[in-house]
């Protein structure tokens, strides 16, 4: 039989520019550079069998592309759908793994925390959802709406009916305003709260300096040299920290604190100092109330239950923990106190105020948002908003 003459092509000027690009490219795919080039030759007039021997593919693959560029143009290079295998499992079974997944193990009856793709796997098999199944199955289908049931988060409900009240009064002192009325340049504001329980661990061997290609090592085993507890003001607008170390917390401990600021200057003769305080049992109560109303121009200001994240001096601390604590190797408790003055020192040279962004219109969003997730339990629905 005669062979049947290849089919002429002519592609325009901005179809051999994009050809050009696809056939010489080093980003672009084998599969695709290689039908590009085809192209090219064909357009040049080269028969199938010369264009064979210079792209290095079979004489029916060119006779293809050459084909379908004649046909339908540069989309008929595209790879056309495909059937695929027949699917192991219907969309019933998916469902039915989906649907135990977004339910917790002790409500089927399995002892577990939470589930895992493996014991999913081995549960829709007991359950006879699926005659056999696989791990990596199970994530394919979990991942497709974004399921993860082996992970969890923590979360609380407020229960202080004055949340909104006592939340927006620190929020307004960080942005320099009481009462609606903005502060004065006598006026201060001060976050203050207390570190507890700073271990000692003298490590059984010395700490090894990083190098090239090798981390700080740090021996696991370690000797207890006794603990401290790190009491800390930081004034908010100032970027200013006083601290000092105590073998324990407490009222005392705390007015010592209170004590050292107060005795200096702007802060003694100062028209104002807001404190701001957790609900601690350091300066919680009448008796820690009346202690810093002997001082006229301190004014204390609780944050609401469950709100330490409201409290600035709880950033410091956590600069703190990164920078001086971790990963823990002291001698003793008098070297962790020597490091906290001397980095209070180095951080009180160069400090700049936190960029504090969170304000009243974001906890109003906040508080909508939990109403919203609690929208079908009134009974455990945050009630601030109230407030």
């Amino acid at each position: 039989m005669p062979v049947a003459a290849a089919r002429p092509i002519s592609p325009t000027a901005t179809e051999r520019h994009r050809f050009k690009k696809a056939a010489w490219g080093h980003k672009t795919e084998y599969r695709l550079r290689v039908r590009a080039q085809i192209v090219l030759h064909a357009a040049r007039g080269l028969p199938n069998a010369r264009i064979t021997e210079r792209v290095g593919v079979h004489v029916d693959t060119v006779r293809t592309w050459r084909s379908r560029f004649a046909k339908l143009g540069m989309p008929g290079l595209a790879d056309r759908k495909r059937t695929g295998r027949r699917p192991s499992f219907t969309p019933l079974q998916a469902a039915q793994v989906k649907a135990l997944a977004c339910q917790l193990p002790a409500e089927t009856g399995t002892p577990l925390s939470r589930w895992t793709t493996p014991e999913l796997a081995r549960e829709a098999v007991k359950r006879s959802i699926a005659p056999f199944l696989s791990a990596s199955t199970v994530r394919r289908w979990l991942a497709r709406d974004a399921l993860k049931p082996w992970q969890h988060h923590s979360w609380i409900f407020i229960t202080d009916p004055h949340f909104r009240a006592k939340a927006a009064r620190v929020l307004d002192l960080y942005a320099r305003t009481w009462n609606g009325e903005p502060l004065g340049a006598d006026e201060f504001v001060v976050s203050a709260d207390e570190k507890t329980s700073i271990q000692a661990r003298c490590r059984c061997h010395p700490t090894l300096v990083p190098g090239k290609a090798r981390a700080m090592r740090v021996n696991h085993t370690y000797g207890r040299g006794g603990a401290l507890d790190y009491l800390a003001a930081y004034d908010v607008h100032h970027a200013k920290v006083f601290g000092r170390t105590e073998p324990r917390t407490g009222i005392d401990p705390f007015m010592a604190l209170v004590a050292q600021v107060m005795s200096q200057e702007p802060y003694a003769s100062a028209k104002r100092v807001f404190w701001i305080v957790d609900n601690g049992s350091s300066h919680r109560g009448k008796k820690a109330a009346d202690r810093l109303a002997a001082l006229p121009n301190s004014v204390l200001v609780h944050n609401p239950v469950h709100a330490s994240w409201l409290n600035q001096v709880e950033i410091f601390f956590s600069v703190v923990q990164r920078k001086v604590i971790s990963p823990n190797d002291f001698t003793g408790r008098s070297q962790i106190r020597d490091r906290l003055r001397a980095f209070e020192d180095r951080y009180n040279a160069t400090a700049q105020p936190f960029q504090w962004k969170f304000t009243t219109s974001d906890l109003d969003d906040l508080l909508a948002r939990l109403d919203r997730h609690t929208v079908d339990h009134p009974e455990e629905a945050s009630v601030a908003l109230a407030a």
